[in-house]
């Protein structure tokens, strides 16, 4: 009998080699990017269920072996944080509400009318946008006196609106730039006026792109500090980043660590069920505007 040898590849195991490690060194980064991402937010995790005496303990305990809720039952006990809740909610919801109104036909309007200086006009929303807003701080709080805007959650909401209106109007223009004509064209010739063909055509296929411009608008309204420490000052009135940073121990010397992350923990709970929820909207959103079918 005569057996038959298959040809060795001498280039196969190199290869696989060269593979294998490519695949090594890609896992090797990602965990690290996680734990590098993730470490402050276990930390904070960690911090909010640890007792006092593990927080405080030297060296770090950085698992501990006693868990607890009582920062968790201190901060609604103590202070009115649900209420601080409703606060920076109403706040967000209602930015975002108007960003999305004033911006999206705004950003139809640059993509599909022939406006005179409409360069001019992207290069200010431009500006507008990469402008560090805490430059505005001094005029803002001018304007707040001048109009009596003190304790009112207008004086948070209309400058969180314009804020975020221009990078609004920047990401819905990239989305209506990419429709199709012809849906408009054929909507006309159905009667449809701008507004109804915005409002029922259009809008529906955006979904993505409102997504991601609300959730980015919401997230910018309620981590927002400056704003909401300095013109809010009635203790009903507060936000999460206000109530979290002037929460008090139980002494003048005392620093409460531990309540501090809890709420911490329970003010980004919301904002985490928002991307959960809205996900697979905000990806296609984020990933629409770089592919052009």
């Amino acid at each position: 009998m005569t057996t038959i040898q298959m040809p060795v590849n001498p280039k196969a195991k190199p290869a696989d080699r060269h593979f294998s490690m490519q695949k090594i060194v890609l896992w090797t980064a990602v965990v690290l990017i996680i734990l590098f991402s993730f470490a402050p937010v276990l930390w904070q995790l960690l911090t909010s269920i640890k007792t006092n005496a593990d927080i405080s303990a030297v060296p770090n305990v950085y698992f501990p072996q006693q868990f607890t809720l009582q920062h968790y039952i201190e901060i609604f006990s103590r202070r009115p944080f649900f209420n601080y809740m409703l606060n920076s909610m109403f706040v967000a919801v209602t930015s975002t509400l108007l960003c999305l109104a004033i911006g999206t036909p705004a950003a139809y309007a640059l993509a599909r009318s022939r406006l005179p200086g409409e360069r001019v006009i992207l290069a200010i929303v431009l500006i507008v946008t990469l402008f560090p807003y805490i430059l505005l701080f001094l005029g803002l709080l001018e304007l707040v006196r001048t109009f009596g805007l003190a304790n009112n959650y207008l004086a948070l909401i209309i400058p969180y609106t314009a804020m975020n209106v221009p990078l609004t109007i920047l990401v819905m223009r990239t989305f209506f730039q990419q429709l199709p004509r012809d849906l408009e064209d054929s909507a006309k010739v159905d009667g449809y006026s701008t507004w109804q063909m915005l409002l029922q055509i259009l809008l529906p296929m955006t979904i993505p792109a409102l997504a991601t411009t609300g959730i980015l608008t919401f997230i910018a309204a309620w981590n927002e500090f400056l704003f909401a420490l300095t013109f809010i000052t009635r203790e009903s009135m507060k936000t999460i980043p206000v109530a979290v940073a002037q929460l008090s121990g139980s002494s003048i010397f005392e620093i409460p660590y531990g309540a501090q992350a809890a709420a911490t923990v329970i003010g980004t709970i919301p904002l985490v069920i928002l991307v959960l929820l809205f996900q697979r909207r905000i990806v296609q959103g984020l990933t629409s505007g770089a592919v052009k079918g």
